[in-house]
């Protein structure tokens, strides 16, 4: 469709819209109507003794349906959040850091199930757009730096963020969506709530569609989902039961460099419309490959003429990449998951209570390339690599609760037992290219470069205890311990097979939190986490040969993080808000580097470089400065820089980071938003600004800093008739259309130069959507 329709249909009015954030206290709106409209949106942790921050259901619905709810945690202070797509779902290029601690570095649970890292290639977990609909989630804590001692991950250096299911209303209803948009997109979302039934249980059962084209080359990217979640209370207990699946296909989008951005544009993408080119390229690349090389080892002999690349393609306007790397035929992401837990809450006295939850996760997933390096025997010049991955893992987290004397003690352990498979295959195409779809899982392999089994067994245990000393005084105390052991096997001649073990039976944290008043307090927090060995081929020290990993494998130490941070809140009427400070050091980072002279031929392998230290303050705050307005922002500044300069094996040095800024890591974030809300009439103005980001070691190659503005405007219906319970919302996401690179290190981070590792933010897009609750 027309984008530019979109605009004229929803920017009449958006101005006057926004997220409201008020505190829980403040002056109640005048209308009945508005006042079922007026809980907080933003959370921002009052009586807590660490930086946390809630982000509730309220501010999720106001975004495009099928928004990733890590899209909207970016209005937060120090959140970077970058995908190429308006929805911030589309796996390769999403991307969430905090405090200069990437997406890999950060802890997720959904309803205390673990999420692993989120990662595209996530060895022991799943996106959160995968785990749930949005529209099911009911709130999401952000825990910048200290993340609780009882989240059921091996992995948050940098702090946590915790979803939280909406619970089954205990009214019977059916609530349904249908949203369309910019690029023919379609997003269909109905929830059936059973409300209360005999025996006092209640669940709900959801179904969310989705579908677009991409907003640049060809290609779609869809999902389908279903959620459920049944209560049932017995006696003084609660049984909970979730059932998740998901079953998502997506076409990728191309990595770029500044060079080709340059000489090509922000829209350069693959060419799957283009059988002919794409062949034409690998057909090109396959004849001049032999012929640079022999003519870089015999630079005297008579040099045959190279063919010339389609497209206009050169080693000079694709600066420094590849021309055979600039477009492929095409690419993709491929994941079905099915995710269950069982839980029990139960109180046996008014002081002591005891938490279970059993949990289950299976995966199966491909990640596909069209590689034009590989011919297919016997057909096609160009053949479809995939990197392949199942994932079977169980686990069980518990808790007792104990409260006496002005003391809430708790003690809990999580262990998990995961089985992970990993591959690499290549799969023929015939000259036509037509017998293969890259959005179906493939089947029978012509070869087989390497097969990684891995078993990781986890279990932490925490003990804490939050001592209320006076009414205005609380203090916290409590330590884990984390032992995760990774066994991995491999098709004999490939990569590094072993075991491997990350261990800390000390990981201490400890806050206090003194309330000067009813509304000003002050806070401060120090936590110590470590995070695990990853158990894959594509990550962690199996990513080796067999001699790098046997050179490192009883040296290496799991990467340390330390983190003290202190703050003041302040709440009262229409007026919130916090600043806080934070220190961190973050010891033993891990990077791949030569274990020995390269001159020798000596392994590349995982390797501990040094230190990076952090410092920064982080801003926010929100006024209800009307009945129906309300005005809202945030402000951080984070100063990430490595300690240490980079030395391989035998000391000699390799990259001078030493005062360098961390890869990625913006030392300016700020968001605003202007809101309104009068029960009838809502919407949002959001403006964000970020500054510029490096992605290389040595910082010779950044990209610019970029401000986006998104919009939504809705109405809710309230008469009698048909009309009753119906909704309407207008979505713009970046709505001056500004060009942009949204996420960086797609292909991970090179010390120097240009790289081909960037993705184009998304262009100017619209979006309606039609509510109704039955």
């Amino acid at each position: 469709m027309n984008r530019n329709t979109w605009l004229i249909g929803v920017s009449l009015a958006a101005l006057s819209a926004s997220t409201a954030v008020w505190a829980a206290d403040a002056a109640p709106v005048a209308t009945a109507a508005a006042a079922e409209v007026a809980p907080e949106i933003v959370v921002y942790g009052h009586g807590e003794t660490r930086q946390i921050q809630t982000i509730t259901a309220k501010q999720i619905e106001q975004v495009a349906p099928g928004s990733s709810p890590l899209k909207v945690l970016a209005t937060l202070p120090g959140v970077n959040f970058q995908s190429s797509d308006p929805f911030g779902s589309y796996e390769w290029s999403t991307r969430i850091s905090v405090r200069g601690f990437n997406q890999n570095q950060l802890g997720f649970t959904l309803d205390g199930v673990p999420l692993g890292d989120m990662s595209y290639g996530n060895y022991n977990g799943l996106h959160i757009s995968r785990a749930i609909s949005s529209e099911n989630i009911g709130k999401s804590d952000l825990a910048a730096g200290v993340g609780a001692l009882g989240t059921a991950s091996s992995s948050n250096l940098g702090g946590t963020v915790e979803f939280t299911s909406r619970d089954p209303s205990s009214t019977p209803g059916i609530l349904g969506s249908a949203t369309y948009g910019s690029y023919d997109t379609q997003h269909e979302f109905i929830r059936i709530d059973s409300g209360d039934i005999i025996g006092g249980g209640r669940g709900y059962l959801s179904f969310s569609n989705q579908s677009s084209q991409k907003w640049k080359g060809y290609g779609k990217q869809k999902q389908q989902q279903i959620n459920s979640k049944f209560i049932q209370p017995i006696g003084n207990a609660k049984v909970t039961a979730l059932f998740n699946y998901s079953d998502r296909a997506e076409n990728d989008y191309q990595d770029l460099s500044l060079g080709l951005i340059k000489n090509f544009g922000y829209k350069l993408d693959n060419i799957s419309h283009d059988w002919a080119t794409a062949t034409q390229i690998a057909n090109v690349y396959q004849y001049n490959a032999p012929l640079i090389k022999y003519n870089k080892a015999h630079p005297n002999d008579p040099q045959k003429v190279l063919e010339p690349y389609p497209m206009g393609l050169t080693d000079a306007n694709t600066s420094g990449t590849d021309p055979a790397d600039a477009v492929y035929y095409n690419g993709s992401g491929l994941r079905k998951d099915a995710v269950g837990a069982l839980k029990l809450d139960w109180d046996l006295t008014q002081d002591l209570s005891v938490h279970f939850t059993g949990y289950g996760h299976h995966d199966q997933g491909q990640g596909t390339w069209d590689t034009p390096y590989v011919p297919t025997p016997g057909g096609a010049p160009i053949s479809i690599r995939t990197t392949e991955y199942d994932i079977a893992r169980g686990g069980v987290i518990g808790a007792i609760d104990y409260n006496i004397a002005g003391h809430a003690i708790e003690a809990g352990f999580w262990y998990e037992d995961n089985d992970f498979n990993e591959g690499r295959r290549y799969y023929g195409l015939d000259a036509s290219g037509t017998n293969r779809n890259n959005l179906e899982f493939q089947k029978n392999a012509f070869w087989t470069d390497w097969y990684g089994k891995f078993n990781t067994r986890t279990l932490e245990f925490h003990l804490q205890d939050t001592w209320k000393v006076t009414d205005a005084l609380k203090v916290y105390a409590g330590f884990k311990s984390l032992n995760v052991d990774v066994k991995a096997t491999q098709l004999p001649g490939t990569l590094a097979a072993g075991k491997i073990k990350s261990d800390e039976n000390f990981l201490p944290q400890a806050g206090v939190n003194y309330a000067l008043d009813g509304s000003n307090e002050l806070f401060a927090g120090y936590a110590k986490n470590m995070r695990a060995f990853v158990g894959a081929n594509t990550a962690g020290p199996f990513s080796a040969s067999q001699a790098g990993f046997d050179a490192i494998k009883n040296k290496l130490k799991p990467e340390i993080s330390q983190t003290v941070e202190a703050g003041y809140r302040y709440r009262s009427g229409a007026i919130q808000g916090s600043i806080a400070a934070y220190y961190v050091k973050f010891d033993n980072r891990l990077l791949t580097v030569s274990v020995g002279s390269a001159i020798v031929g000596a392994p590349n392998a995982l390797e501990n470089v040094g230190s990076v230290t952090s410092t920064g303050v982080e801003l926010q705050g929100a006024w209800k400065f009307a009945q129906s307005w309300s005005l809202s922002g945030s402000y951080a500044y984070n100063d990430s820089t490595y300690d240490n300069d980079v030395y391989d094996g035998d000391h000699n040095l390799l990259a001078k980071t030493s005062g360098k800024t961390v890869v990625d890591a913006p030392k300016n974030i700020a968001n605003v938003t202007l809101g309104f809300d009068d029960g009838s009439l809502f919407g949002n103005v959001t403006a964000s600004y970020m500054s510029k980001r490096y992605f290389t070691y040595l910082n010779d190659e950044s990209v610019p800093g970029r401000t986006l503005v998104d919009l939504s405007l809705g109405y809710r219906f309230h008469q009698d008739g048909w009309l009753k319970g119906v909704e309407i919302q207008g979505n713009v996401t970046n709505l001056f259309n500004e060009k942009y690179v949204s996420t960086i290190g797609s292909n991970g981070y090179g010390n120097s130069g240009d790289n081909q590792t960037l993705q184009a933010g998304s262009p100017t897009e619209g979006f309606i959507t039609v509510k109704k609750q039955f």
